[in-house]
């Protein structure tokens, strides 16, 4: 693998990724053979740009900084050196003083949480490891006791973390690895505070590793408090979807988004696409108000947000997954953490005030190589939205007119924006992705469940160890 380093001060170093051959396998990092079977038994031989890049330097015990587009197999790529550095301490030993806490990952919510633990869990299942979750809106009664059971790899959201460590259940004296996930929006959540009474818990001789999905002036701060000249590494551009994403732009006016969204999935059943969709929303109470005037039009759906319950949300995400729920409308809880493997479109039905956060929506397709669908209503009231996006993406996006029956609104170059007779040419008012074709090409590791590749079809059974806080090994 080839790898161009360059220094951009005394205490950082950039990687530019390049993306691997086929010649690249596990085998060739020096995996332990019980992580390389677990790796094949979950479908995957070959490694993708971020895993390529990043696995090398964890492994020789750098503190790193990685940047990669969303669905790129980036929990792989920390999860898999991680067992490897830790397994020197795997025991088969009952008592919980042989399983402490070794390496301790931190995510901003729950669903990453889980997904990570997930992750966690399958490559670790032909060792001696032990890998468990924690997270709040659950009862902590069932955590607890996994915790005092002893663990290794330790996933957890900060709060429910220091409610554990309040309850002197979860002891980091141990931990030998830290890793900060998706830490741009642990620092957009106010995190920042828990993440100093944690790390201040944890040893200072420790290998720490940061991941986000942008380099941002405040992350770069965050990385010079904890890191100690970390390697970064970036496979894309930054700020940039997935070139699998097509990205489209419908005018619309606020009140008559809710018939747009039932127009494009009009369309989409009309051309032969699936009509399952998560549909982005910027505040609970616009969710559920959406996801209810949704069923009344005939649509199935289920809304996903603060309010609701662990339980709630957990059977939710199911009954989408297991295709009962074809509409998934949701807050940007669900923008990062959430992960569905061929998820055909990603509808905005308002723009995000942070447009980095629409990086992150958009995300949620396209991923692993499949090819998906964004769109995007807006109204006058944010074009200043657009603008920023636009900016922070560096290009326009393309801006298609409405289906017929729909009022239209222009896009002026002059900032303003007016209301104008429906424009109407395809019927279908855009051009969707066709269904992709799985390619013969080899499998790479993606956050995603290998089972979970064909969603709505085969339904996802509920992680019971996610239900109960913790993961068991079989």
């Amino acid at each position: 693998m080839t790898n161009t380093a360059t220094e951009i001060n005394s205490s950082t170093r950039v990687s530019e990724a390049a993306t691997p051959t086929a010649t690249i396998t596990f085998a060739d990092f020096g995996l332990d053979p019980k992580i390389q079977k677990a790796v094949l038994e979950q479908g995957y031989n070959t490694p993708t740009p971020i895993q390529a890049q990043s696995i090398p330097h964890v492994l020789a015990g750098s503190d790193l900084m990685g940047a990669a587009q969303t669905g790129t197999g980036k929990t792989a790529a920390f999860v898999l050196p991680i067992i490897q550095k830790i397994l020197r301490h795997a025991s088969n030993s009952a008592s919980p003083a042989r399983h402490p806490i070794r390496a301790l990952v931190l995510t901003p919510t729950r669903e990453l949480a889980v997904q990570v633990a997930e992750n966690a869990t399958s490559y670790s299942k032909h060792t001696d490891l032990r890998a468990a979750v924690v997270y709040g809106g659950v009862d902590m009664k069932e955590q607890v006791g996994i915790l005092r059971n002893g663990v290794e790899i330790l996933i957890a959201t900060p709060g429910r973390l220091l409610d554990h460590i309040g309850s002197k259940v979860a002891n980091l004296s141990q931990v030998e690895i830290l890793v900060l996930d998706e830490a741009d929006r642990m620092l957009d959540m106010g995190f920042l505070p828990d993440l100093q009474r944690i790390i201040d818990l944890i040893p200072a001789q420790r290998q720490t590793l940061l991941f986000s999905a942008t380099f941002s002036p405040e992350i770069k701060k965050l990385a010079q408090s904890y890191l100690r000249t970390p390697v970064t590494v970036e496979v894309a551009r930054q700020n940039a979807a997935a070139d699998t994403v097509k990205q489209v732009v419908h005018m619309v006016s606020s009140a008559d988004k809710q018939r747009a969204i039932v127009k494009v999935l009009e369309a989409r059943t009309r051309a032969g696409l699936s009509r399952q969709c998560i549909i982005f929303t910027n505040s609970r109470l616009g969710c559920a108000k959406l996801s209810r005037a949704l069923e009344r039009d005939g649509i199935k759906a289920g809304a996903i947000h603060g309010d609701k319950s662990q339980g709630e949300r957990t059977l939710t995400l199911d009954a989408f997954k297991s295709g009962a729920i074809e509409v998934l409308v949701a807050t940007d809880v669900a923008a990062r953490g959430l992960d569905i493997p061929d998820m055909p479109c990603v509808i905005n039905h308002e723009l995000p005030y942070n447009a980095e956060d629409f990086i992150h929506r958009i995300g949620r397709t396209g991923r692993a190589g499949s090819k998906g669908d964004a769109i995007a209503l807006v109204d006058a009231s944010e074009k200043r939205l657009l603008d920023d996006i636009e900016k922070l993406m560096k290009r326009k996006l393309d801006v298609k007119p409405l289906p017929e029956g729909l009022p239209s609104q222009a896009r002026p170059s002059s900032g303003s924006y007016g209301s104008g007779p429906a424009k109407v040419s395809d019927p279908f008012f855009y051009k969707p992705y066709e269904p992709s074709i799985p390619a013969a090409s080899p499998k790479t590791p993606t956050d995603a469940k290998p089972e979970e590749k064909k969603v709505g079809i085969t339904p996802a059974k509920p992680a019971v160890g996610a239900l109960l806080g913790g993961f068991k090994k079989k």
